[in-house]
């Protein structure tokens, strides 16, 4: 079974709760890493406390993750659906490759957590994380930005 397919047995159960799990994931991306949070202006104004129960971050992660399931379908021939985030991801919001790393991790978390992805499919999402992250730092390099 291919590393796509080991994350994706468990995706149905992200599926159904795009935006609940949207919003576990960023919170918590806040919560462990602070410093992410200055990368999403629109959530300026929003506490600490408050943000596990924001409409707008739930939203958000939602967004991410239909992206993401997107990517993962794709099955390795994800440049026409990479390529236009990443150039989005360097030019207007400036986000630095390390971040996506950091969502990686905590992405195995919420998915062992909330959609039973075991060790092998926590071990197989970050081997096809660690290929879209290098394919977004190809596109980066290509319009020049070092992420």
């Amino acid at each position: 079974m291919s590393d796509h397919e080991l994350v994706l047995k468990c995706w149905g159960a992200v599926e159904a709760d795009y935006t609940g799990h949207g919003a576990e994931v960023l919170t918590r991306l806040f919560t462990e890493y602070p410093d992410t949070l200055k990368l999403f202006p629109k959530f300026a104004g929003i506490a600490q406390p408050d943000l596990a129960g924001s409409a707008a971050v739930a939203a958000h992660g939602a967004t991410v993750l239909r992206k993401l399931g997107e990517l993962l379908q794709a099955k390795g021939d994800h440049a026409a659906l990479l390529k236009p985030l990443a150039n989005t991801h360097a030019k207007t919001h400036k986000i630095a490759l390390n971040n996506f790393r950091l969502i990686t991790e905590v992405l195995v978390k919420v998915l062992e957590e909330k959609a039973g992805l075991n060790p092998a499919g926590q071990g197989a999402f970050r081997k096809v994380m660690d290929v879209i992250i290098g394919d977004i730092d190809g596109y980066y390099k290509e319009v020049g930005f070092a992420g």
